[in-house]
Formats: structure tokens, C-alpha cells, sequence
């Protein structure tokens, strides 16, 4: 756990800040100050959406490949952001989803992205010319489709997860430091979260499923949360954007079996921990390529390196990254067309 957080911190030192990232349509929103007006509300909206692919085809080619294949990622980012004073109520919504086909599988799809995330946020200034905030958050993720571990023989017939299995719930009352559209730092140490799932996947090990317990479909935390975002303009063409989400769970304890043996350990120092993180380069208007990578840490969630053939006999898994155990990695570079919906201002005078 100590190497995992000190990489994570190194990560962090050069830009690496998740909870919800920060979108380019989040940079388009007038600065917090800007709405210094008592009489004057404020509506601001907005988004994203970029979608990229990747074709290829080959016939009779000597160096070998993939004979044909088609890859293609869908992501939006968007966001409506009310203001009125020191008041400020900002949702933000995360939709990706990405899908292979291949010959080499008879061009059944195959999962490469899939994520739901929604925050919404209510924050007041604690002073006029204050850039401390107390702040009430709210965040749900969840996916679109069932998810599956390609690596297993007969893959299709077990899923690991599906829409709201699992389903993530928080609700975290704290305090925001927030400077401009650039920086956000949200503590909470009286953080609450559920986590829901059918017993379909929870039912698949007898330690249970994303932290639930064999049998159950929900858990419930409560604990610490920390989330930071980092937004930077390193050039008029490259924009980083990154976060980092803690949490630890004051009432985490061993889980043990209808026997009482313990089949996962678990307390409070197992830090949840989130990083995101993407660099993004645009040619012109339309036309941009992204490079994404996302760390997870999650004691909940566990490696596990082994698998069980239809023959019933203990097999190994085989990938390129085995190495680095419990931490999960998404990493991705998409090629794509963006488009920029509108981002209104709309004031409406308050009597």
C-alpha cells in the first residue's frame, strides 16, 4: 500500500489530480467571482461530445496482423452551473463508452470503455472575498452494459458486472477551496457511500463482489473523502486536466465466510484511491487526439490471478501487465471529431 500511494504521489507531482475530471466545457464557465450580483441568478450550460474510431483491413500481408478490425469510443462531458451571489449549484454529467470489433473473434463486440458518472454540487462562499466554500456533494457511477473478463474461456457466460452492478452512491457534506475554474480541493470527513449489486455477481466468489459480502447486494461506508482537480492550458493546442479521489472507510473490518474465516482483509488505512488523468491535443476545431490514463486502487477489489476451466482445473491468467497486482489500469489514446454545444449565459434578474 505504501508503494502504491508514494507512485500515486508522483503521479500527482506532475499533474495528477480525479472525482470527476475536469472538462473543457468546465473551462468555458465564467469564473465563480464573476457572479458578485445579489439581484442576479445565472445559468450556464453546456458540453462536449467526441467520438473516435480506428478501422483496419488486411489481405495476404506478410508481416501479419489482425485481418480486420473496427474500434470506436463515444464520450461526452457536460455540465449546468447555477449562481446567484456566494451561491453556486454545479452539475457535471460523464458518459464513455468504447467497443472492438474483430475478424479473429467473428467481429463480436467487445467492451474497451464504459462509464457513468454524475456529480452535483452546492457550495457558499464562507466570505465575500473568500475562495473557501461550504460545500454539500453528491456523486453517482455506475456503467452502460454488462461487463466481462475476455481473458476466460467461455467469457460470455459469466459476467463480472452490469448497469447498477455495481452502483456507486455518495453524499459527502465538507469544505471547497476552489481558484477560478483551474483548481478544486473538496474535503469531507463525515463522507457517506453505498454500493449496490445484484447477487448474480456478488454470489461469483465467496468473498463477494466490489466490497459486498456474499449474499448481500448492498455496503454501506462511512468515512473520509478527498477530491482535487487540476485543469492547465500548456499551449493554445494542449490542455491537461487530471483528479484525485481518497477515501477511507472508518468502519472497514475483515469479511469472513458462513464459517468465520476470514476471506478479506480490510480496515481503515486501505485507502480507496482514484487518479485520472488526459492530455489532449487538437489539431483544429474539430479534430483532436487524447491520451488517457486512469489508476484505481480499491482493497475491495482484488486481483485475483487464477481462474477455473470448464475442465474444473486451476489455470493462470496470462497479461502483458501481471506485474502490478491490485492496482487497475485503463490507459487509451483516441483519435477523434469534437463537438463544442453551446455554452450560454442566461441572466434573469431577481425581484
Amino acid at each position: 500500500m505504501k508503494k502504491l500511494i508514494a507512485t500515486l504521489a508522483l503521479t500527482s507531482s506532475v499533474g495528477s489530480v480525479y472525482a470527476q475530471v475536469i472538462t473543457d466545457s468546465e473551462k468555458a464557465r465564467p469564473s465563480f467571482k464573476d457572479y458578485a450580483s445579489k439581484d442576479t441568478s445565472y445559468w450556464t450550460y453546456g458540453g462536449i461530445l467526441n467520438i473516435g474510431g480506428n478501422q483496419g483491413l488486411l489481405h495476404n500481408w506478410a508481416a501479419g496482423g489482425e485481418l480486420a478490425s473496427l474500434t470506436v469510443n463515444g464520450i461526452f462531458n457536460g455540465f449546468a452551473t447555477y449562481a446567484k451571489g456566494n451561491h453556486v449549484w454545479a452539475n457535471n454529467l460523464d458518459l464513455n463508452y468504447g467497443l472492438n470489433y474483430a475478424y479473429s473473434y467473428s467481429f463480436i463486440p467487445r467492451k474497451t470503455d464504459d462509464r457513468i458518472d454524475f456529480t452535483s454540487r452546492y457550495g457558499r462562499k464562507l466570505a465575500d472575498s473568500s475562495d473557501f466554500y461550504l460545500s454539500g456533494l453528491f456523486n453517482f457511477k455506475s456503467q452502460f452494459t454488462r461487463g466481462y473478463d475476455y481473458s476466460l474461456p467461455e467469457w460470455q457466460k459469466m459476467p463480472t458486472s452490469n448497469f447498477f452492478s455495481p452502483a456507486y452512491f455518495t453524499l459527502a457534506p465538507g469544505f471547497e477551496y476552489r481558484k477560478g475554474n483551474t483548481l478544486s480541493i473538496f474535503l469531507s470527513p463525515l463522507a457517506a457511500r453505498m454500493t449496490l449489486a445484484d447477487t448474480a455477481y456478488t454470489n461469483m466468489r465467496k468473498e463477494g463482489a466490489f466490497g459486498i459480502p456474499y449474499g448481500k447486494t448492498s455496503r454501506f461506508e462511512f468515512g473520509a473523502y478527498f477530491s482535487a482537480r487540476y485543469l492547465v492550458d500548456i499551449s493554445k493546442t494542449i490542455s491537461f486536466r487530471t483528479r484525485l479521489d481518497l477515501y477511507s472507510n472508518y468502519l472497514a473490518k475483515d469479511t469472513k465466510d458462513s464459517n468465520g474465516v476470514v476471506v478479506r482483509k480490510d480496515n481503515p488505512g486501505n485507502i480507496t484511491v482514484l487518479s485520472d488523468n488526459l492530455i489532449n491535443f487538437k489539431f483544429n476545431k474539430h479534430l483532436n487526439v487524447s491520451v488517457g490514463l486512469v489508476l484505481m486502487y480499491d482493497n475491495a477489489i482484488p486481483y485475483i490471478g487464477t481462474y477455473t476451466d470448464p475442465a474444473g482445473m486451476v489455470q493462470t491468467k496470462k497479461e502483458p501487465i501481471d506485474g502490478l497486482g491490485w492496482i487497475q489500469i485503463r490507459q487509451n489514446i483516441q483519435f477523434g471529431l469534437e463537438y463544442k454545444f453551446p455554452f450560454p449565459k442566461k441572466e434573469t434578474a431577481v425581484k
